[in-house]
């Protein structure tokens, strides 16, 4: 039978507990007072609001220094890379399927909407072999040297709608990626080389795979906003004997100071594809 002293031991050790929660003789709950609460509560607040307010001084100083058309540090990119269309790094057809090779005819055509004639006649004749440089200050819109689709002749896609895919002589089109006040040196072309032990006859447009330095420097897209990147045209003629055979193609851009041998990058001044037709 418990002694009168044990269950008043008990009672205080329950009272004890509850009062952690809620004490209904000092008023405290989990141990502060309303006041204690009310005076935390306020640190916290005005804390937290002393941090927000810092942060976003931080924030609009770092805005005021950025400029809306030109990154502030462009030192990761200095050279550009190379991309090819249509947009597939492994590029394989019948000849004799229209519906086998639509895809590659569609997204040539689709790249190449921009540089149709009509939208071409909008823009300015600049002059070759010069550099397009103009006035750096945002507030005035850069002219855009004209880049005409019929440019890349048989690769054009006008006389022959197909660009040579039911003939098994596919084109590919090339070109660099934009960085902004860019200037190559040199006379900078495309060339491109297939990994077999006979070469493979090539036909570039514009002849010998030339990129005109009137069509730099670029000056981002707010200010730049209608430009469009100079292309070079491959037509591969291929004959019988290259049929049926997945053929590694390498093409780089060479004659200039642009660098296209980074092991770390591989398509920093070039790319490598893989085609493959099949009769």
């Amino acid at each position: 039978m418990a002694s009168t002293e044990d269950k008043a031991a008990s009672k205080e050790n329950k009272s004890s507990w509850k009062d952690s929660i809620y004490n209904p003789r000092t008023g405290e709950l989990l141990g502060r007072t309303a006041s204690s609460w009310a005076l935390i509560l306020l640190f916290y607040l005005v804390f937290y609001c002393f941090l927000a307010g810092m942060f976003a001084l931080t924030m609009w100083v770092m805005l005021l220094t950025l400029d809306d058309s030109v990154p502030k540090y462009r030192d990761r990119i200095p050279y550009p890379g190379l991309v090819i269309r249509p947009n597939s790094l492994d590029i394989s057809f019948n000849k004799s399927d229209p519906s086998n090779y639509a895809q590659y005819v569609q997204n040539l055509n689709i790249s190449l909407n921009s540089y149709n004639d009509t939208e071409q006649e909008k823009n300015e004749n600049c002059i070759p072999g010069e550099y397009t440089l103009q006035d750096d200050s945002e507030e005035i819109a850069k002219k855009v040297c004209r880049f005409k689709r019929s440019t890349l002749s048989r690769c054009s896609g006008l006389s022959d709608t197909n660009f040579g895919y039911h003939e098994g002589k596919p084109c590919v089109l090339l070109k660099m990626n934009r960085i902004i006040g860019l200037k190559p040196s040199g006379d900078p072309y495309i060339n491109c080389t297939v990994k077999k032990d006979n070469p493979v006859q090539m036909q570039y447009f514009p002849y010998e795979g030339r990129i005109d330095k009137m069509y730099f420097p670029y000056y981002g897209k707010k200010a730049h906003e209608s430009y469009v990147q100079p292309l070079v045209a491959v037509k591969l003629l291929l004959t019988k004997e290259d049929y049926n055979k997945e053929l590694s193609v390498e093409c780089r851009v060479e004659g200039s100071n642009l660098r296209n041998n980074d092991e770390r990058d591989k398509f920093l001044g070039r790319v490598t594809f893989r085609i493959k037709v099949v009769e």
